[in-house]
């Protein structure tokens, strides 16, 4: 209808697959649920008063690590699903065995070990409800990619990955890191997402993490990605697990994460055709 738009929602649950099952509902057939690359598009446009800058998000992004049928260790990120894209794959590595032997329970670091066939499928471009997605290399991604698809895949050699800074790192090394391009979207959004920061609070670091160099070796696995935000530039206090209380600023914000434990609870983004004609959003409701 002429006077449907995309309308977006905030979904949070305090458990992940309770928070995914909402979002795919509200995103329907014609919607989407926000993968990170489509997370840091909405923060360019966005005001810093705005929401999106001032809390945590789940995206729909994954960051895989697989082994090629060469035999090689590779970082998949695939953006907009993946192996951890259902309630009921996540369900499934919840109810695993916690026996560190389980093959299809948590990592030591809690990201989600993956079967062989889902290790061989999401090289290939395959997810697990049968669909092929595109798959770039990271050379395609640096370049950038025109109008890319909702769901598609990125393939990078993991020892790169492993090199790429972790931490809270300064603005400009994250300009040419390989890591931060990929979660971007490409170098061009890297760079426009990391500017548009950096002014926020006018500091020289943001938070950029990964835990590659400390996964467990030959161990196919995946983990969600989340894009953290403070509230307004406004200091923030919190509480460190010893029981000291520290104050952080934007300055210091988590910022991208591929290292969040899979126990957790989700706040995604989805977003879906609406009518305004339906709908009482628009309507004025008086004094």
């Amino acid at each position: 209808m002429p006077d449907n738009r995309m309308e977006a929602a905030i979904i949070y649950e305090s458990h992940l697959p309770d928070a995914l099952r909402r979002a795919i509902v509200y995103a329907g057939n014609d919607g989407f649920v926000a993968s990170l690359p489509q997370l840091l598009h909405a923060r360019l446009g966005a005001s810093f008063d705005n929401i999106i800058w001032n809390t945590w998000f789940t995206a729909n992004s994954e960051e895989c690590v697989a082994r090629t049928p060469q035999g090689n260790w590779v970082l998949v990120a695939v953006h907009g699903g993946g192996i951890f894209a259902t309630p009921e794959r996540i369900r499934n590595l919840y109810h695993a065995s916690v026996d560190r032997k389980s093959k299809l329970g948590f990592t030591g670091l809690f990201a989600g070990k993956i079967s062989e066939r889902e290790n061989r499928d999401i090289v290939d471009g395959r997810l697990p409800d049968g669909r092929q997605i595109p798959v770039y290399a990271f050379s395609d991604v640096e370049r950038g990619i025109a109008d890319p698809p909702r769901t598609y895949a990125v393939v990078m050699d993991l020892e790169i990955a492993q090199n790429a800074h972790t931490g809270y790192v300064d603005f400009d090394d994250l300009r040419d890191d390989p890591l931060m391009t990929v979660r971007a979207g490409g170098g061009e959004q890297a760079a426009a997402y990391l500017d548009k920061a950096k002014s926020r609070g006018n500091t020289d670091a943001i938070g950029c993490w990964h835990s590659l160099n400390e996964i467990e070796p030959d161990q196919p696995q995946s983990c969600i990605c989340t894009m953290y935000g403070s509230p307004g530039g406004e200091r923030a206090r919190i509480y460190a697990p010893e029981g000291i209380d520290h104050l952080r600023g934007v300055h210091t914000d988590f910022g991208i994460r591929g290292d969040t434990g899979m126990i957790n609870m989700g706040r995604y983004v989805a977003v879906a055709p609406r009518s305004a004609a339906t709908g009482v959003r628009d309507l004025s409701f008086g004094a």
